[in-house]
Formats: structure tokens, C-alpha cells, sequence
């Protein structure tokens, strides 16, 4: 029988309400107690003894919202904190309002920190000055360092969590960009591997094969005119080879298919539907995808993204559709690795008789020329626009990276668009 072993349960996290409503009921907890002794200014026996408790009721309330209303509490907690001063100073109000002051700080606005830190050092010079006026150097001082610790202090360490925070965020999101181009990148070279394998297919096997086909065929045709016996061994051999090369043939097609289908260069089923691998090719349609991830990746590199289109996205063929897919891809990917701060202008133009893609984006002069395999990738996107008889064109030009590409929806004659 084997050894039972423990499965160390997963640990105990309480949700931010109730991490609020829990340091909410240990500061009210923890003041009663200091109250039940007297543990507060309670000098001459003026203060009654409930009095205390309304500030410390007060201040455990605004506790319970200190992450969702941290404008709310941090302004009554100020006023509640002035009250708890003249009803015996409890230490567990001071406490919490310090407290308040920290999660205003974290989860505040961006112009919560500095708030703060002026209106706590003004109010620790006044209070300060007052006692220096009318008291002695001694207890200002006193004042000043009890000041500092209560309005500065709490404010200063939640500034620097937050500022470690963003830090962290940051480069969280700078590691996902870089995931995504890695991504985009592995894809890309996928791709274009399956492109080249199609075209040395196409080019060297499938015209050997076809040779092959045509070769016997006309041996056949010239033992029918030899009146050669149709049992001759010779004819049945060529027979053979004939069937095997013409099946061979359309295996070869159906396979350079399967590897164009993920190009856009042709290859999908007509009717835009998943291939005979159950592989299901990218279509404009999924163009929104694609930007939603292109402007969550460019968010921190200072990129935004800007959309025009004119004419409907369906009702494409299949191969323009995917083809013009893959050229705004790129564009994009570009724009992220090169391009420098400000918008990239996607255009997007279809019509009865050809799609037209324009990609304007900030030009950087220096960007991207000693990255090895430097502009491969526009090379793949003219090879895709001249796969089906159309154009493309890339450069600077007045002051933008311009990309334009025009697909015409009926492949040009004798383009390999249409030999394929």
C-alpha cells in the first residue's frame, strides 16, 4: 500500500472588503480596551469616559471604505482626527488615521501623494510655530517629530510602495509586448517556412511529377500506335507509372494547399472554411483581435493606434482576405519594434475589384538597421502582394514609415496567385 501523503492546503486569502473590515474591527477592538483603562490623555478626570469612543467609531467606519473612497476618508478622517485631539487623543484613532493617510496615498489619485505631503508638512509647520510662539522650542520640537510621524510618515512609505507598484507594472507589461512580438515573430517565421517549402514543392517536385505523367502518357499513345498487345508487360508497367505520378500529383497539391493555407498566398478552401487539416485561417474579420493586442502592447511604448475603413471585410476570397491579414500584421508588428512615439494610421479600402492597405507610423531613421534579418519582413509582404498580382510598396516618406499595398480581388493573369 502506498505511503498516504498530505496535500498542503492552498493559503487562506481574504479579499480586500474583508481585509478592510478586519483592520476596521481590530481598531475599534483595540481602542475599547485602551478606553476600559484609560489609557489616554485623561488628565484631571475632564474627559468622560464615552466621549473617546465617538471618534474611535467614526474612524473605524471610514476603515471599512479606505480603498474605494480614499478622497472621502482621507477628508473625514482629517476632521475626525482634529475631533479625537480634544476628546483624550486615543492612540488607536491616531493609528487609524494614519492608516487612512497610507491608503489614501496608495490607492488614490496620481496627485494624492503630493496633496498630502504639502497639506501634512503645512499643518506640522503650523502646529509647530504655534507652540513655539506660545509655548517653548522644546515642545515645538516635540510637536514637529509627533507631527512628522503622524501626517509625513505614512504618507512618504505608501508614495514609495506605489512608485515600486507601477515599477513592477511596468515591467510586467513590458514583458508581455515583448512575449507578444516573440510570439508574432515565431509566427511570422512559421509562415514564411511554409511559403518556401510551398513554392520548392511547387516549382521543383510537382513539375517533376507532372513530367513524369506527361512522359507516360505519351508512351502509352505511342504503343496504341505501334499496335503494341495490350497484355505487353511494357504497358502495364507505364500504366503504373502513369496512375502513381497523376495520384502523386494531386497528394503534391493538396499538401502545397495545406502549407499556403497558413500564407494567404492561396491554398484555402474557397469558401474561407477550415482546410482538409482542420486548420482554420485568420480573415479580416479578426482584425479587431489583432489591434486590441497591438494597442495593449504599444500602450507603454507612447504608440496609439488609429483606424479607417471603407467597404465591407467579407465576401473576399479567401486568399486576398488572408493576405491582406497577414500585411496589416506585419505593419503592426513593425510599427511596435521600430516606429517611434506617436500614432500609427491604419487605412483599410476594399471594393469590388481590389483591397487597399496604407500603414503610416511614426519613422525613427536609425531603427531596426542592425537588427540581423533586418527587413525580411517586407520582403515576405511584397512576395505575398506579388503572389497574387498586386502591388506593394514601402519607405520613408515625410517624416512617416508609409506601407502600401494594393490586392486586386481577381488574381492577375499569369500571376502565381492564379498558376498555383
Amino acid at each position: 500500500m502506498p505511503p498516504l501523503r498530505l496535500i498542503p492546503r492552498p493559503p487562506l486569502r481574504l479579499s480586500h472588503r474583508q481585509a478592510d473590515l478586519a483592520i476596521a474591527v481590530a481598531g475599534l477592538l483595540g481602542g475599547l480596551l485602551l478606553i476600559a483603562f484609560r489609557a489616554y490623555d485623561d488628565s484631571h478626570h475632564r474627559v468622560p469616559q464615552w466621549l473617546p469612543v465617538l471618534p474611535l467609531v467614526a474612524m473605524a467606519a471610514l476603515e471599512t471604505v479606505r480603498r474605494s473612497r480614499p478622497i472621502l476618508v482621507v477628508t473625514l478622517g482629517g476632521l475626525v482626527f482634529t475631533g479625537a485631539m480634544f476628546s483624550g487623543g486615543l492612540l488607536a484613532t491616531v493609528i487609524m488615521f494614519t492608516d487612512l493617510l497610507y491608503a489614501g496615498t496608495l490607492y488614490g489619485p496620481r496627485r494624492m501623494p503630493l496633496v498630502l505631503q504639502l497639506t501634512g508638512a503645512a499643518t506640522t509647520l503650523v502646529l509647530s510655530g504655534l507652540v513655539w510662539i506660545y509655548a517653548s522650542p522644546g515642545g515645538a520640537l516635540l510637536v514637529a517629530v509627533y507631527s512628522a510621524l503622524v501626517f509625513l510618515a505614512p504618507v512618504w512609505t505608501a508614495d514609495l510602495v506605489r512608485k515600486h507598484r507601477e515599477v513592477a507594472e511596468t515591467e510586467r507589461l513590458r514583458a508581455e509586448r515583448t512575449a507578444l512580438l516573440a510570439e508574432l515573430d515565431r509566427r511570422g517565421a512559421v509562415v514564411a517556412e511554409r511559403a518556401r517549402m510551398a513554392r520548392e514543392l511547387h516549382d521543383v517536385v510537382a513539375n517533376h511529377l507532372s513530367a513524369i505523367a506527361i512522359h507516360a502518357t505519351g508512351a502509352q499513345s505511342l504503343a496504341r500506335r505501334l499496335e503494341r498487345d495490350t497484355e505487353d508487360p511494357l504497358l502495364g508497367a507505364l500504366a503504373v507509372i502513369r496512375e502513381n505520378s497523376v495520384q502523386g500529383l494531386a497528394e503534391m497539391r493538396r499538401m502545397i494547399g495545406l502549407l499556403r493555407a497558413g500564407d494567404g498566398a492561396g491554398g484555402a478552401a474557397a469558401d474561407g472554411t477550415a482546410d482538409h487539416a482542420g486548420y482554420q485561417a485568420p480573415r479580416l474579420a479578426a482584425l479587431d483581435t489583432l489591434l486590441g493586442q497591438v494597442r495593449a502592447a504599444g500602450r507603454d511604448a507612447g504608440l496609439r493606434f488609429e483606424v479607417e475603413q471603407h467597404g465591407p471585410r467579407e465576401g473576399l476570397p479567401a486568399p486576398v482576405e488572408l493576405a491582406a491579414y497577414r500585411i496589416v500584421q506585419e505593419s503592426l508588428t513593425n510599427a511596435l519594434k521600430h516606429a517611434g512615439h506617436g500614432t500609427v494610421h491604419l487605412r483599410l479600402l476594399s471594393c469590388a475589384e481590389q483591397v487597399e492597405i496604407s500603414v503610416d507610423s511614426p519613422y525613427r531613421p536609425d531603427a531596426g538597421r542592425a537588427l540581423p534579418g533586418a527587413r525580411a519582413g517586407l520582403v515576405g509582404m511584397g512576395e505575398r502582394a506579388q503572389l497574387l498580382g498586386g502591388s506593394f510598396e514601402a519607405g520613408p516618406q515625410g517624416g512617416v514609415w508609409r506601407v502600401r499595398a494594393v490586392l486586386p480581388v481577381e488574381p492577375a493573369a499569369g500571376s502565381e496567385g492564379e498558376r498555383a
